[in-house]
């Protein structure tokens, strides 16, 4: 069995993070956690460990290219 990939969606807009994550959680995968901006997602990231990110580049607070 292998396991399911983990994955930290930050997004600054509360309806993007919901339908990211229904997408990516229909093609099976796993959705660890969700940030609204760069810094949040530095701390959910160091707490949570996700195989991969998905990264909005534009956010207050901290930019996705920050």
């Amino acid at each position: 069995m292998q396991l399911k990939k983990r994955i930290l969606v930050v997004d600054d807009a509360a309806v993007i993070r919901l339908m990211l994550k229904k997408i990516i959680e229909s093609d099976d995968y796993e959705v660890v956690g969700d940030a609204s901006n760069g810094t949040e997602a530095v701390e959910k990231y160091q707490e949570l460990h996700p195989d991969l990110v998905t990264m909005d580049i534009t956010m207050p607070d901290m930019d996705g290219i920050q």
